[in-house]
């Protein structure tokens, strides 16, 4: 579409999304006129600007106001105007203090990176993390108090995990320990779904030799925690919603919104959010009504996926994708960088060795 365009209607079309994109109101001809390094008249502009009109570029919100682009017009500008700024100094530095820091949890370094997304677009960060699926090398319980302990575990990577689950009242430190590696031995080198797979076969064959605890753990979240179906767990973190909320000015935008996190947070989509991700390269920018999780709320998402490393010789795998939410005017040239380079320090983190620094 873009080829299709004279260079005077390319000019035209790219300083009324620039000025958009600036105030996020409707742009007429004599701003038009007055921003174009060639001087045309405020009436030439506004042939320029019937005819993007007329190819479904620009619409008109009222009949005697400006023109704003479309959710096409959008599409086109990215995909064929947009020239990308680089990440600044501060940018990098700010996410690589705040999320490039090794020996920490993947949830810990998620919401961080989700918040300093959040904190730098002045928008609301998203990370969709479905369940881990690294191999482990090493688990243990720590007694908290009476029916609970702390499930520490490390995987081949270095990348610690803890999560807080039910034990049986009663149970020893010494029945913690021994729990502990008794899995560690079936764990190590092992995905969870694969650990669970022999430890349930095992279960068949000695099910009265077994410890309540070891069932106990096999049967419940920390089992299906390492599942391979995106399904069966994740997690939806979203940072930053009064970021976004600072951009609407009506009840029906901020109705629009309710209905956008209502959809975002049920698993079929943010599992579908992650398939779009890994179906492109890179960054993928989502743009109002052309994406359904999107069409109805006046928003676009820059999202990008991050990968966990190879293993057992296969090639790294999309675990997850992190982005930034705003609305259809947002500054896609700063922040398709920086989210891109999130992403590379989150699959740093995580081992994939396709994430080497930009």
């Amino acid at each position: 579409m873009i080829v299709e365009l004279n260079a005077r209607s390319r000019e035209v079309f790219r300083q009324i999304v620039d000025a958009y994109m600036a105030t996020g109101e409707p742009v007429g001809s004599r701003t038009v006129s007055r921003r174009l390094d060639d001087q045309l008249s405020p009436a030439t502009v506004r042939n320029v600007m019937a005819d993007l009109e007329e190819a479904g570029l620009l619409c008109a919100p009222h009949t005697s106001a400006g023109r704003l682009p479309t959710d096409a017009g959008l599409r086109l500008y990215v995909d064929g105007l947009l020239e990308l700024g680089g990440l600044s100094k501060d940018d990098r530095q700010r996410i690589e203090t705040q999320c490039a820091v090794a020996g920490r949890s993947i949830e810990a370094v998620l919401e961080d990176a989700t918040e300093t997304l959040s904190g730098l677009s002045r928008y609301a960060g998203l990370v969709i993390a479905p369940t881990t699926r690294r191999p482990y090398k090493h688990i243990e319980f720590v007694p908290l108090s009476p029916g609970r302990a702390l499930v520490v575990t490390v995987s081949d990577g270095g990348m610690v995990e803890n999560r807080v689950i039910e034990v049986p009242i009663g149970m020893s430190p010494a029945t913690l320990v021994e729990a502990g590696n008794y899995l560690t031995a079936r764990l190590a080198g092992r995905t969870f779904a694969e650990a669970r797979a022999e430890i349930q076969a095992e279960i068949e064959k000695r099910q009265g030799e077994l410890d309540e605890l070891t069932q106990k753990v096999v049967a419940s979240g920390l089992a299906t925690w390492g599942g391979d179906d995106a399904t069966d767990g994740g997690t939806l973190l979203v940072r930053g919603h009064a970021n976004l909320l600072d951009d609407v000015s009506t009840l029906v935008d901020l109705e629009r919104i309710r209905h956008l996190f209502t959809a975002l947070e049920t698993k079929r989509s943010f599992v579908k959010l992650i398939e779009l991700s890994d179906a492109g390269k890179g960054v993928q920018i989502f743009i109002g009504a052309e994406n359904e999780l999107f069409a109805h709320s006046g928003c676009s998402a820059i999202i990008a996926p991050f990968r966990a490393g190879d293993t057992a010789g296969k090639s790294p795998s999309v675990v997850g994708a992190i982005g930034v939410i705003g609305p259809t005017r947002m500054n896609y040239s700063r922040i398709i960088p920086m989210v891109d380079h999130t992403a590379r320090v989150i699959s740093r983190l995580l081992g994939s060795p396709n994430s080497e620094k930009d």
